[in-house]
């Protein structure tokens, strides 16, 4: 809806006549919102906040490496005659799933290294991950990626992007806003997560209940998405992202099965 939040000014040395792209704000707060969110809870439970702090900045690095990767491997035509557009993140396209999977395997390893429970540290983070992600949409409609199916003329769900504004997403065409229905539905995970963590059973079981809730939201809004641009694994009828989120709900079952039989015993 708004790709370019500003332009600086051109006499404003080194940045004079560049701008300011709503998606990078948006992804910069999605971070930030996150980054706070882990140090505060590693405060509350005792855990080394630096440490963790460290091991945050690793994530950004791995979860900004590995969503990119997923979006031009699955969405760029013939990518490799222009591999610079792997740089150009200011234009959207980043594939959660794909920063999620490189931010689980690079915390897997740090807390390995350093001797934390993988299990503790995906609960101190995953109430995090769920918030940064509901600014992380609201930066996918302000640059209109991620967009939704057309949506009937006159309905109150629909959202039309002007022409001068537009973005990526089709222009003066009413569509669903299913962006701004993720941004919801992340920031209910987000309160259920954070009503959950105190009652949990077990450790992990946080990070369980995200790989539950969040593979279903996704799966049902992939059904709306109009962006044929991001993948598929069936042509028309499986997205790639419906294909990851069948995969890591399977994992969250077997995983929440086994670590309550371990409790148990």
């Amino acid at each position: 809806m708004f790709p370019i939040l500003f332009e600086f000014p051109k006499w404003i040395p080194l940045i004079g006549g560049h701008a300011l792209h709503t998606y990078g704000l948006m992804v910069a707060v999605a971070f930030l919102s996150g980054m706070l969110w882990v140090r505060f809870e590693a405060k509350r439970l005792g855990i080394d906040p630096q440490k963790m702090m460290d091991l945050f900045f690793y994530v950004v690095v791995s979860a900004i490496v590995g969503s990119r990767l997923l979006y031009v491997f699955a969405s760029v035509p013939r990518w490799w005659m222009d591999p610079a557009v792997f740089f150009r993140i200011w234009e959207g396209g980043l594939v959660f799933y794909g920063g999620l999977i490189g931010a689980v395997l690079v915390s897997v390893w740090y807390c390995r290294r350093h001797r934390f429970s993988f299990l503790t540290v995906a609960d101190v983070f995953t109430p995090g991950i769920a918030l940064g992600h509901v600014f992380g949409r609201l930066g996918c409609f302000a640059a209109g990626c991620c967009y939704g199916l057309k949506a009937p003329v006159g309905s109150f769900w629909s959202v039309v992007f002007p022409y001068n504004s537009a973005g990526i997403a089709p222009a003066n065409v009413p569509l669903y806003p299913v962006q701004l229905f993720e941004s919801f539905g992340e920031l209910v995970i987000f309160a259920v997560l954070f009503l959950f963590r105190k009652k949990k059973k077990f450790e992990g079981e946080v990070f369980v209940l995200y790989l539950t809730l969040y593979p279903v939201l996704r799966t049902i809004l992939e059904f709306f998405r109009g962006d044929k641009i991001r993948g598929f694994i069936i042509e028309g009828m499986l997205s790639t992202s419906q294909f990851i989120s069948m995969i890591w709900f399977t994992i969250a079952l077997a995983l929440w099965t086994t670590l309550r039989r371990r409790k148990t015993v």
